[in-house]
C-alpha cells in the first residue's frame, strides 16, 4: 500500500485537530479546506479572520466549517499565558511570554500543549527553528529521547525510503546518529516497514579511515548495544547500502548492506543535500521533515513547499497523533 493511502486511512481512524498557524498563505488554506472536506482531520488555522477570509476568497478557497482563531482577540489567551509563563519557569518573564504568544508558532504550540489541538503543522513561511524552538521549549521530546530529528519520507511508485537526518541537527557525534537511527527506525514501522538501517558514511568496513568514520562505527555499536532488535549496520557507503551486488561485494553477509531502507547520513548537509538530489533528478515524492522524538506531532514544511506537501504533512501529522 502506498505510504499516504495507508496515512490517510489511519487518520480517518479518529478525527484530530492540527492547528496550521500561517493562516493567510494559499498553500496552507488550499491544504485545510481539502483536508477538512475529506474528513481527514478538523483544521484551525491561525490569524486575524478578515485578512484569512480575504486570503481565501482571493484564491478562491471555501474554507467551509474551518475554525479561525484570531489570536489578538483569544478568549482564552489569560490562561495560556499564565501556562507559558509556568513552563519557562523563570527563565523568561510574564511580559516576553505574552511576546513570544504574539508569534503564531509559539501560540499554535500553546494550543497543542493545551490539547485544544492533537498536532501542529508549520514552516511554509518560517524557519525550522520557529518550528521546532517553540516545541522542544513547550512540548519537549517523548520519555527517554533526549533530541528532535528531522525525517524526510522518500517515495516512487512501490520504493519507500527514510532519510534523516535532514533537518535539525549539524553535525551530530555517535551518541546522537544512535538517537537519530532509532527515531528513524520507529518512523519507518509507522509506515508499516520493516526497518533495515543503514549508517551511511565514505567508507565501508574501514575501506578508509578517520574520526568522521569512526564516528559512524562507534553510532552504529551503540545502536547494536541499546537496540538489538532492529537490524542496522555500518559504515556503508551508500551503494553498499543500496545495491545488492555491491553490497555482498564490499559487506559480505550483512543483513542491511544492498537491502537497507533507512539511511542515516553523517551530518545534516549531507542528508538535505541527498534527499533534494533524489527529489529534483530523482523524481522521488519528498514529505517533511517529520520531526522525531517530539512529546506531540509538530511537523515543520519547507518556505519551498507546495500546498500538496502541506496537505500530505497534516495527514501523516492526523496519522501520527493516533498513534500516540
Amino acid at each position: 500500500m502506498k505510504v499516504f493511502e495507508l496515512l490517510k486511512n489511519k487518520a480517518l481512524e479518529n478525527k484530530k485537530t492540527i492547528v496550521f498557524p500561517e493562516g493567510t498563505d494559499s498553500r496552507i488554506l488550499n491544504a485545510a479546506a481539502r483536508l477538512n472536506e475529506g474528513g481527514y482531520l478538523e483544521p484551525i488555522v491561525l490569524g486575524n479572520p478578515k485578512a484569512v477570509t480575504a486570503a481565501a476568497q482571493k484564491a478562491n478557497i471555501d474554507l467551509g466549517s474551518i475554525e479561525i482563531i484570531d489570536m489578538a482577540n483569544y478568549n482564552g489567551f489569560d490562561k495560556m499565558l499564565a501556562d507559558l509563563v509556568d513552563l519557562r519557569n523563570g527563565k523568561n518573564s510574564e511580559e516576553q511570554c505574552r511576546k513570544m504568544l504574539e508569534q503564531p508558532s509559539y501560540f499554535g504550540t500553546m494550543l497543542v500543549y493545551e490539547k485544544k489541538a492533537d498536532g501542529m503543522v508549520s514552516g511554509a513561511t518560517h524557519s525550522t527553528a520557529d518550528t521546532v524552538r517553540p516545541a522542544l521549549q513547550i512540548i519537549k521530546t517523548k520519555k527517554n529521547m533526549s533530541r528532535v530529528s528531522g525525517a524526510m519520507i522518500m517515495e516512487k511508485d512501490d520504493e519507500k525510503y527514510i532519510f534523516a537526518d535532514c533537518a535539525i541537527n549539524i553535525d551530530p557525534d555517535s551518541e546522537t546518529l544512535a538517537e537519530i537511527a532509532y527515531q528513524s527506525a520507529q518512523t519507518a514501522k509507522m509506515l508499516k516497514m520493516d526497518p533495515k538501517v543503514a549508517m551511511l558514511s565514505f567508507s565501508t568496513k574501514g575501506s578508509a579511515q578517520g574520526p568522521m568514520v569512526e564516528k559512524v562505527v562507534e553510532a552504529t555499536e551503540i545502536m547494536h548495544e541499546k537496540h538489538p532488535e532492529i537490524a542496522c549496520d555500518g559504515e556503508l557507503q551508500f551503494d553498499a547500502a543500496f545495491v545488492p551486488a555491491v553490497g555482498e561485494s564490499k559487506a559480505p553477509g550483512s543483513s542491511v548492506a544492498g537491502h537497507a531502507n533507512v539511511f542515516i547520513f553523517p551530518e545534516l548537509q549531507s542528508g538535505n543535500i541527498a534527499y533534494k538530489v533524489a527529489q529534483r533528478m530523482g523524481n522521488y515524492q519528498a514529505v517533511g521533515p517529520v520531526l522525531q522524538g517530539l512529546a506531540a506531532p509538530i511537523n515543520d514544511l519547507s518556505r519551498g513547499a507546495s500546498s500538496e506537501d502541506v496537505f500530505l504533512l497534516g495527514i501523516l501529522t492526523a496519522a501520527q497523533a493516533n498513534m500516540e
